[in-house]
């Protein structure tokens, strides 16, 4: 059963008649349910990609049922189905926070249309490192909407047919691992292994010897022959690793190896023939190590084939929620905490942090916050640790506790101050008061010592 399904609350048979085709052609499962107890009941359980709501349910409201799964699982994209289309229905719902509200009951390709986006977003071997074949492997979806990302991911698989050597760019934490095992799942070497290599782990001998392998007393305790990454890889795929930390010695024997797709094992006295596709990842800008004499220029040629950059996840902040949403169910279940939710203080910390660290840091914290987490929810002191928040303007509301007006009133003139850049005039104009009466609010916050440092020179 694949990892990927989508839930559809409707009685018609269609759903029967295309459920095979859905799991062969785009590897997704199609749960069906007539009632809404069981269609809840499924959601708690499991991740699901999309959830379609038919209106010929008897006894169902379908727009009450859109709000309460919104409320519950406010980052999950669901879709109406209904007989009657109307221009009043398809506002109301897209009110309401429906992805989508379509003519029902759909055909196939309408169906297959409307699913291959979400499936799209693919699925790749676990990132445990281990070599092997797909029976070794769990099945992780890339999570995203971001059309930066979406582009990455469509080239990724255009050319994961290919063997042509790709170099994954990008921020630590990025995902490169995650792209690199989605281009082999998608390739036809997808039954063979995966290994990974991380290059600045290891020195260089000891490097050498683990990509290339020894013979038995090619130096002083090799007491038997090695295999070495590359021909671990045959048949398969292998990851080097932060590509950029690799000693020019090590640069120019890999060079030789891409060239002439054999190796030398240390030691040996003759070259072992390769069937490897080789994906390179730095977090290193290249063509400056190239400037400064550290990375050969014709190595980087030769690795980028096809380059491939991760944005930051500052960069597809839209990508924040789905990614807290999935980490959130990934652990909960894990650590066997039940049916947890993020308070919307969390979300909005969530959504405002810097995430230097990016999505491994982001999953870090959420894992961190599914841990300490007391009742059913996550909050936002439970995510934070020593995250900072971006300077996007005064977060005073990321608490937990109830919020006075007078705080929100606060938040809404210190966070106009900052969108205008402390212009009174206009801060005052989106805040519909007077600039008299803007003033007058600084002023007294001024006095009861509410302002903070930076604030004061920004009002001042």
């Amino acid at each position: 059963m694949s990892n990927k399904a989508i839930m559809v609350l409707d009685t018609h048979p269609f759903w029967e008649e295309v459920r095979p085709r859905l799991a062969k052609t785009l590897q997704v499962d199609l749960t069906q349910v007539g009632t809404v107890f069981r269609l809840k009941e499924q959601l708690r359980q499991k991740f699901y990609l999309l959830v379609l709501l038919a209106d010929s349910v008897p006894g169902v409201d379908q727009n009450q049922l859109l709000t309460e799964i919104k409320e519950e699982f406010p980052f999950l994209p669901v879709c109406l189905l209904t007989a009657q289309p109307t221009v009043e229905g398809a506002k109301r719902a897209m009110r309401q926070g429906a992805q989508d509200y379509l003519a029902g009951p759909l055909d196939w390709e309408r169906l297959h249309e409307l699913v291959a986006p979400y499936a799209g977003n693919g699925h790749q071997p676990s990132l445990s490192g281990k070599s092997g074949g797909p029976a070794e492997h769990s099945l992780r979806p890339v999570i995203t909407q971001d059309p930066a990302m979406l582009h990455i991911l469509r080239l990724a698989e255009a050319v994961a047919g290919t063997r042509a050597t790709v170099l994954i760019q990008g921020e630590s934490g990025t995902g490169k691992e995650v792209l690199a095992r989605y281009i082999h799942a998608k390739s036809d070497r997808a039954a063979g292994p995966f290994v990974a290599v991380n290059c600045a782990a290891l020195p260089e001998g000891l490097l050498e010897s683990e990509l290339f392998g020894h013979e038995k007393g090619a130096f002083t305790g090799a007491i038997m022959r090695k295999l070495g990454k590359f021909e671990l890889a045959q048949t398969g795929t292998l990851l080097l690793d932060e590509v950029s930390e690799m000693h020019p010695h090590l640069q120019a024997k890999l060079l030789r190896v891409l060239q002439e797709n054999e190796i030398d094992r240390v030691g040996g006295n003759r070259p072992v023939s390769l069937n490897v596709r080789v994906i390179a990842t730095t977090n290193q800008n290249l063509s400056e190590l190239i400037h400064k004499g550290t990375f050969r220029e014709d190595l980087f040629y030769r690795l980028q084939v096809i380059s491939l950059t991760l944005p930051p996840l500052r960069a597809r902040r839209q990508d924040i929620p789905l990614l807290a949403e999935f980490f959130l169910r990934r652990y909960a279940q894990l650590f066997k905490k039940g049916n947890l939710r993020f308070t919307t203080a969390a979300l909005n910390f969530l959504e405002k942090a810097d995430w230097p660290g990016n999505v491994r840091q982001l999953e870090n914290a959420i894992a961190r916050g599914v841990l300490l987490a007391e009742g059913n929810y996550v909050r936002a002191k439970e995510l934070a640790g020593e995250l900072p928040v971006t300077s996007e303007g005064p977060t005073p509301l990321t608490g937990d506790k109830p919020v006075t007006l007078r705080e929100m009133e606060q938040h809404l003139i210190f966070q106009a101050l900052h969108e205008t850049s402390g212009n009174r005039t206009h801060a005052a104009k989106l805040l519909g008061i007077s600039v008299r009466t803007l003033r007058n609010k600084l002023h007294e916050y001024r006095h009861l010592g509410v302002l903070e440092s930076g604030q004061t020179s920004q009002v001042a």
